[in-house]
């Protein structure tokens, strides 16, 4: 009996709570740092960090999602090659009859 492993799955309220809670936070972040006492140096400073901190954290999630598709994958492969392994076996057979 072949089973079909269970997928994850994403709902729409999910991916809006995702997408949402990111927008509230970088927006806060970026008003906070235009209205910050400082000189627009800090500011400009403040900004490219945060920015470059988003960006950094984007290609981290991407490369996460790529390593665990990637596990993914070569389980897949694995389990393909041990269920042709216990399908050729044969117990009652015997060599050289």
């Amino acid at each position: 009996m072949k089973t079909k492993p269970i997928q994850p799955t994403m709902t729409a309220a999910y991916y809006a709570q995702c997408v949402i809670s990111f927008g509230l936070a970088l927006t806060s972040v970026a008003v906070g740092v235009a209205y910050l006492p400082v000189s627009p140096w800090v500011r400009a400073f403040l900004a490219v960090g945060v920015l470059y901190t988003v960006t950094t954290a984007f290609a981290l999630a991407k490369c996460v999602r790529d390593r665990q598709e990637l596990d993914n994958m070569s389980n897949r492969v694995d389990q393909a090659r041990l269920e042709k392994l216990l399908s050729e076996h044969d117990p009652y057979k015997v060599d050289g009859v």
